[in-house]
């Protein structure tokens, strides 16, 4: 089965959003590497295998169908209009994590107080604010990257800082799958660079877990929320004691 460009650049896309490489992919298919890049570059795939993709990638053939007719990339970045919808519903914000953690609406229904009536116009809303696109069965088609971010003091930012941040360490990090390290210290500036980079590269695993995983069930998985922050910054307890920059002791005449 020759498949056409179109199709092709739409499975490359969902790979990309989902970065997920073809080593990746051959592993989840059991082929070999050079097989899976053979397919691609020939673009000869049987329906089967066509299908099989589709599973790992967690999507329907109509949904790369409409995805090789947009020929458009998703979005790595919502508007500022987009993330204030969000803000201004919170039910809408748990409605995209939902969706953008593939959760099926049995399994939202299962979980949370959405009616099939609220659960489908929470899911228009999200279609309409071009955030997903509703497919059959109230199923949502995330239009954004996998690994998108939210907007550099945006109203999602904002929103997390003035409500959310207290939540999140409102408790006390000592369960098996917690996690908080508190670090301080003096760098050169090529230090911090180097540091940003890192936890760049941490973000990126963390996405690239996500993408595996996002085939399990929703009982399978559990909510996690990773916060990776840098500035340079000292306590505010620290303040009173320190000097400010022109008073250090003076040279003796």
């Amino acid at each position: 089965m020759a498949l056409t460009l179109e199709l092709v650049d739409a499975l490359k896309r969902f790979l990309r959003a989902q970065e997920l490489t073809y080593r990746d992919l051959a592993g989840r298919l059991k082929l070999s590497e050079a097989a899976v890049k053979r397919m691609f570059s020939r673009r000869a795939m049987s329906l089967r295998r066509l299908e099989q993709i589709c599973e790992v990638l967690d999507i329907g053939l109509a949904e790369l169908s409409a995805e090789a007719g947009r020929g458009r990339a998703p979005m790595a970045m919502l508007s500022e209009a987009q993330e204030q919808a969000l803000v201004d519903d919170p039910a809408l914000l748990v409605a995209l994590f939902l969706t953008l953690n593939r959760w099926k609406q049995a399994d939202v229904q299962a979980h949370f107080v959405f009616d099939d009536v609220r659960w489908t116009q929470l899911m228009v809303r999200l279609d309409r604010l071009g955030i997903i696109e509703l497919m059959p069965g109230n199923r949502g088609r995330p239009l954004t990257a996998r690994n998108f971010r939210w907007r550099a003091d945006g109203p999602m930012e904002r929103y997390f800082r003035h409500h959310l941040l207290g939540d999140f360490f409102a408790d006390p990090f000592d369960g098996e799958q917690d996690v908080l390290l508190l670090l301080s210290g003096s760098l050169s500036i090529a230090g911090i660079r180097e540091l940003r980079q890192r936890l760049g590269e941490v973000a990126r695993e963390f996405d690239a877990l996500l993408a595996r995983d996002a085939a399990l069930s929703a009982q399978e998985r559990v909510g996690v929320s990773l916060v990776l922050a840098q500035k340079p910054w000292l306590l505010q307890l620290f303040h009173p004691f320190r000097r400010s920059q022109g008073d250090g002791p003076q040279p003796s005449g």
